[in-house]
């Protein structure tokens, strides 16, 4: 068979061309160019879209019961006796073994619960630690699992013993429901956190809820509304178009309430304290006891005599008035006297004695910048601390 010149050129140049079942070579570039115009059509616009992250439930500090477990320990460092000149109370020691004063009205019962009533406060607490202390300060109340409230200058809190409770202040208004819910309402608007991931944050971006599967809404941001479908794609604008969208991370949990420190009442027994008015036992600015004293110096002799003690401090203290030297070297020397004479009637031979001068008063040396003649004769004293 003979080829003519037009099949030898289909042959040797055009034969995909010539072939019946392959297009011609402009109509495959413009299928190409259609297929390319349909992918772009169906993918989504924008490169990313993102909503605002929800801001976290964030809780004040509690400040629990430290300012008004303070306040009962400063009610307890000033003893202010009566003015009939000899008192016998028991005496509470701090961990290191140091007198702690008392000052107020006090009561602790056989089941170690304390009833406190003094300037810096009222106080009622319980051998567990619970209790009631109202302050300048402070109104708290502890319950013995740790629950309770607090009110202050910080605001109001109220706490349950499994972490959920309200705080209403400076801050705003929270509720923690204790398994990782609440809600905030403040300056910022409003925020609801479910527990279970999802949330809702109504303020300055606009309306803005995250679904627990990863899905939300945005009202009000730069696109008006926009919708995540939570599988990587949403719509944003009043008239819907397609963009791709992350789907939304979760809310972690919101926090809890931490429970309320409980009180710790002030020292614990560790013997007892006679006072001793220094007009039973002294002149006024002198240091040398009174004849008239022996009596009672007798009386307290016996009674020392029958104690079983480890210890005898004489602490002799002043008012105020004079020089803080000169008041601290009366004190001395009072102290000294004292131990002196019950060592005469074959006591406290192994008693110490101590000056404090002015610096442990039991009672205002002036009220309003006047002198208080009262007060400096309560501060005017000499304590015996036995340590049993």
């Amino acid at each position: 068979m003979r080829l003519t010149p037009l099949s030898l050129a289909c042959l040797t140049l055009l034969l995909p061309a010539c072939s019946p079942s392959s297009p011609p070579a402009a109509t495959q570039a413009e299928a190409a160019a259609v297929a390319t115009q349909e992918q772009a059509d169906a993918a989504p616009a924008d490169a990313a879209f993102e909503f605002p992250a929800i801001p976290p439930i964030m809780v004040p500090s509690l400040v629990g019961s430290g300012p008004a477990q303070k306040q009962l320990e400063a009610s307890m460092q000033a003893l202010i006796d009566p003015m009939a000149g000899i008192s016998v109370r028991p005496a509470n020691c701090a961990t290191d073994g140091a007198l702690v004063n008392e000052s107020g009205f006090t009561n602790l019962d056989a089941a170690g619960n304390l009833q406190r009533v003094a300037g810096e406060g009222v106080f009622e607490v319980a051998a567990d630690g619970s209790g009631l202390a109202v302050t300048d300060e402070d109104v708290v109340r502890v319950n013995p699992d740790g629950s309770g409230s607090i009110v202050n200058s910080a605001g109001t809190f109220e706490v349950k013993a499994d972490g959920s409770g309200t705080y209403v202040g400076e801050h705003g208004h929270i509720e923690l429901d204790g398994k990782g819910g609440g809600t905030w309402v403040g300056d910022f608007g409003n925020i609801e956190n479910h527990g279970d991931g999802s949330g809702l944050w109504v303020g300055e971006e606009g309306s803005i809820e995250v679904r627990a599967d990863g899905s939300g809404r945005w009202i009000g941001g730069p696109e008006g509304i926009a919708e995540n479908r939570g599988d990587g794609t949403g719509t944003v604008g009043a008239v819907a178009r397609e963009v791709r969208m992350a789907p939304l991370p979760p809310l972690p949990p919101a926090g809890r309430f931490p429970l309320l420190d409980k009180f710790r009442p002030s020292g614990a027994p560790c013997g007892f304290v006679v006072t001793l008015s220094d007009k039973v036992l002294f002149d006024f600015d002198k240091a040398q006891v009174r004849a008239d004293a022996g009596k009672v110096l007798d009386a307290l002799a016996t009674a020392l005599q029958k104690v079983p003690s480890r210890a005898i401090e004489v602490r002799g203290h002043t008012d105020a008035k004079g020089g803080d030297d000169y008041n601290q070297a009366l004190s001395e020397r009072r102290a000294q006297a004292v131990v002196a004479a019950l060592r005469q009637r074959g006591v406290a031979q192994d008693a110490s004695a101590r000056g404090y001068g002015e610096a442990q008063p039991v009672a205002p040396n002036e009220v309003d910048g006047r002198d208080n003649p009262g007060g400096r004769q309560l501060n005017r004293r000499v304590e015996i601390f036995v340590r049993t």
